[in-house]
């Protein structure tokens, strides 16, 4: 089971405030709501025998609206946070609840994960990198001289990932804890681009190869490159979580609607991305099945992505992603 748990904040409230001392929020399953536990509350709570899950909370500004997020992966002992840096990129942490190892995917910046780390008193093992690039690597030398943390990263990258400790391969296999990683090599926006599969949790960190509704630009690799990555990728079960780099969703819903305005499935995600984003709330973690009925870096089969983009019935799909990557460019 999965919850997304948010809530909008004054903008005048500090970046990183604490949460009030006996105050928290908490997720009672089967209710379908957030409630605010204080206090008494929580002991009259107790009295009913119903297990519930208290989430602490991060906080963060994006496109300058203030609030705090937790998305909690509840389907195994693996807690998945997202925590926002900069200005609409996505860092997570990982928490595995049977042994407090902690890691983190994608840290642009080290203070608000320091900050989140420091909140719920953890230590942090792990930082995970999907590639090279300043705003998924700008954190891990700070957070490796304050954690002691190991870097894992692309063996293709090694000399590109800062403090990289790991080098792992497309198929391999990693242990966090004790949870099993299969490392894909996802190559497209970077030649040495990879992403982390957590089956047991159904979850998977695609960094700039998968976007919801998008995928990333073509900065080192080629089409027939980044469709094989999304093809391996979109290769996994449906009901995948996935965990990408960026919010980009709500700008992505508009290119997508442009190109296939009749997608109905399209239309009421893109309604959903907006209502979301209206609320300052993340868009991500998407599904793999959503993003096959409306991604259109997904749909190069599409007749009315195809004809909307003059791409011939005849090209094949890297052609066709090719088209849809350089109309997205430029739109």
């Amino acid at each position: 089971m999965q919850m997304i748990l948010c809530r909008a904040v004054p903008k005048a409230m500090a970046s990183f405030p604490r949460p009030r001392k006996g105050t928290e929020l908490c997720v009672w399953p089967g209710m379908g709501q957030l409630c605010l536990r204080k206090n008494l509350l929580y002991g009259f709570m107790r009295l009913f025998s119903m297990p519930f899950k208290t989430v602490r909370t991060v906080t963060r500004t994006i496109g300058g609206v203030s609030h705090f997020c937790s998305v909690t992966n509840m389907s195994s002992s693996l807690e998945v946070e997202l925590v926002p840096c900069l200005t609409d990129n996505y860092a997570y942490l990982l928490h595995d609840m049977d042994t407090g190892t902690v890691g983190v995917v994608d840290p642009s910046e080290a203070v608000p994960i320091i900050d989140a780390l420091s909140r719920k008193n953890w230590n942090l093992n792990y930082i995970l990198n999907t590639h090279h690039h300043y705003d998924h690597t700008g954190g891990n030398m700070d957070l490796k001289e304050r954690y002691g943390a190991k870097v894992i990263g692309s063996g293709l990258d090694k000399e590109r990932i800062p403090g990289i400790d790991i080098a792992l391969d497309d198929g391999d296999k990693w242990m966090f804890a004790s949870h099993e990683v299969l490392v894909m090599a996802t190559p497209g926006h970077t030649t040495g681009h990879i992403s982390f599969y957590f089956p047991g949790s159904k979850s998977v960190f695609t960094g700039d190869t998968l976007f919801s509704l998008s995928c990333g630009k073509l900065f080192e690799g080629t089409p027939e490159q980044m469709l094989s990555s999304l093809r391996k990728i979109t290769s996994l079960p449906d009901d995948t979580n996935v965990y990408c780099g960026h919010e980009y969703t709500l700008s992505n819903s508009k290119f997508a609607l442009s190109i296939e305005p009749r997608n109905e499935e399209l239309k009421s995600y893109a309604t959903h991305v907006a209502q979301l984003r209206n609320k300052g709330l993340p868009t991500i973690p998407t599904s793999l099945r959503k993003e096959k009925l409306c991604n259109p870096f997904l749909r190069t089969s599409s007749t009315e992505i195809r004809k909307s983009l003059n791409i011939p019935e005849s090209a094949d799909d890297a052609d066709a992603l090719g088209a849809i990557r350089r109309a997205k460019d430029n739109f």
